[in-house]
């Protein structure tokens, strides 16, 4: 049983090299070409978010740990946004059920439509089994410097800031 525990953790520590390894490049030019639908039928660019820390959580209306992990990234926004910090959720979700929820629960940072391939983009980023949430932090200059799979919180929110 030791022998196991062992090389699970071990396992997990090699994941968690990897992803860091892996995590601090430039994600594909084309992130910075793409403009989303928004759920009240505008379009948000990509490009007008470069030169922030931008925080995209991709999330959707049926995913729990998505929904309850919306009003942290809230506070998050309006505490972080003088740092120059910018969040952004893109749901893997239609327009009508994202703007039904955020009329019961709205939020102040952007909302927009990963659209028809949003899970190819969460493949991309590197997200390889398409689970939810899934955040990625790009630097000011757009490299990837963070990316979390499942609930955020607190403290790895602080971490991030620092």
């Amino acid at each position: 049983m030791l022998l196991g525990s062992v090389g699970a953790v071990a396992a997990l520590a090699g994941v968690g090299g990897a992803l860091w390894h892996d995590g601090r490049r430039a994600p594909d030019p084309a992130w910075w070409e793409r403009r989303f639908a928004t759920p009240d039928g505008s379009e948000l660019a990509a490009a007008d978010f470069r030169g922030h820390m931008l925080l995209v959580n991709f999330w959707a209306t049926w995913c729990p740990p998505c929904v309850r992990e919306m009003p942290l990234l809230d506070r998050f926004q309006q505490a972080q946004r003088a740092r120059g910090w910018q969040v952004l959720g893109l749901a893997i979700d239609g327009a009508e059920p994202v703007r039904a929820f955020l009329r019961r629960a709205p939020v102040a940072y952007p909302i927009a439509l990963a659209g028809p391939d949003g899970m190819r983009l969460l493949r991309d980023l590197g997200n390889t089994g398409g689970a939810l949430p899934f955040s990625v932090v790009f630097d000011r200059g757009g490299r990837i410097v963070q990316r979390h799979l499942g609930e955020l919180d607190d403290a790895m929110l602080a971490g991030w800031v620092t």
